[in-house]
């Protein structure tokens, strides 16, 4: 007799291989379930330097901390981006994620902002970084739409940083207002959607608005309730609207979703490579 897990693995199974669309909608917690863990060992062992100097124990505290200096801030910032966009290849659960979907018409929408979808092989065009990415600077006013390619100034940074500070004259300035420049992650009403931005949300659109009554499978990883308006609360509408949709949601914290989808989600707790294994094991 099958317990209950199988039963619903199997039955995940059967409603990804009758899907004719797949969509991912990828949050933090599938990067955590990846290994790209903010905290925890992983923040003591690669930047100890900064949590005995400033007291707080992962990366996410340490970008609301109060810095006395911009110096100290991106001695900081250099080194999460560092570790997280440029010196980590694409992470085995992502590749099998990919091994999985890669021959299925899909597309990926996500909040993450490390690059893993497409290091691991999606293509570019099917993926859809709608809160920015760690490899580009802006000007922190937008006062215009361009965004630069930092990796060489990234690595300057981190090789520079001596007591948990860069020297000044690395401190990343617009080359256009002169004012300060930050990373393109959106966390106000300055971030910039640039033109590569706005094509790929019209490909994501055009995607979307071709979905009609198909058989679709919305495919949700670790999202939520950060920011719930880009994917949690959109999937579980279309799931809702499309009688030949379903939802498969992969969520340690937050399985629960819409009362009015309870027929057509099923909802996984449990590690994310493990039941991706189990329902897959011939995608490695």
């Amino acid at each position: 007799m099958k317990n209950e897990i199988e039963e619903r693995i199997m039955k995940a199974r059967k409603i990804m291989d009758e899907a004719q669309i797949v969509i991912i909608g990828a949050g933090a917690g599938l990067s955590t379930a990846a290994g790209l863990d903010f905290g925890g060992n992983r923040f003591r062992e690669l930047m100890p330097e900064f949590g005995e100097r400033y007291g707080y124990d992962n990366m996410y505290a340490g970008d609301f901390y109060p810095y006395d200096t911009l110096e100290e801030y991106w001695a900081f910032e250099s080194k999460v981006i560092l570790l997280n966009r440029y010196e980590l290849e694409g992470l085995p659960l992502y590749k099998k994620l990919y091994n999985i979907v890669k021959d299925r018409n899909f597309f990926v929408l996500t909040t993450n902002v490390e690059s893993q979808f497409v290091k691991s092989g999606f293509p570019e065009r099917q993926v859809f970084a709608t809160q920015g990415d760690y490899s580009f600077f802006q000007c922190a006013k937008g006062c215009h739409k361009k965004l630069y390619y930092n990796e060489d100034k990234i690595r300057e940074m981190v090789a520079e940083t001596k007591d948990c500070k860069i020297p000044t004259d690395l401190i990343p300035k617009c080359p256009v207002c002169g004012e300060q420049m930050k990373i393109n992650l959106r966390a106000d009403q300055y971030f910039i959607e640039d033109n590569a931005w706005n094509e790929c949300c019209e490909r994501y659109d055009n995607f979307m608005s071709n979905v009609g009554l198909k058989k679709v499978v919305y495919l949700e990883f670790g999202v939520g309730y950060n920011t719930p308006g880009i994917i949690r609360y959109p999937f579980e509408q279309q799931t809702y609207r499309n009688p030949n949709a379903h939802l498969i949601r992969f969520n340690k914290d937050y399985p629960d979703g819409a009362k009015e989808n309870e027929n057509k989600t099923i909802s996984f707790t449990e590690d994310i490579s493990t039941i991706l294994e189990k329902m897959y094991p011939e995608c490695k």
